[in-house]
């Protein structure tokens, strides 16, 4: 069983930077695909990032150019680092893997970006 540990959410002012962390119990090479989401009204996951075990990357439009996922794959962890930081970039944000044909989910952590 796929186990996703997050950390990294904070309280941080507009224009900051955080960094999000994903570790997971198997190696990254295993997973298909990384991601983070966030969630938005309706309990849906909105496409932060994503990561191909390859390395190829996806953002959302709303974070391109200041968001950017990475990995460390002797921690089997990736991460978030979330820079010029937006209050609409407030919420509970998720990573996910994919791995042996469906999708895992992290525990959630609580981004807020206020003055």
């Amino acid at each position: 069983q796929l186990q996703l540990v997050e950390s990294g959410g904070d309280l941080v002012q507009p224009g900051g930077s955080l960094r999000l962390s994903c570790t997971c119990n198997v190696s990254l090479s295993s997973l298909v695909l990384m991601g983070w989401h966030r969630q938005v009204p309706g309990n849906q996951h909105k496409l932060v990032a994503s990561m191909t075990t390859s390395g190829g990357t996806n953002y959302g439009d709303s974070v391109k150019g200041r968001f950017t996922v990475s990995r460390d794959n002797a921690k089997n962890t990736w991460y978030l680092e979330m820079g010029s930081l937006k209050p609409e970039d407030t919420g509970v944000y998720y990573c996910s893997a994919f791995y042996i044909s469906r999708t895992y989910w992290g525990q959630g952590t609580q981004v807020t970006v206020s003055s």
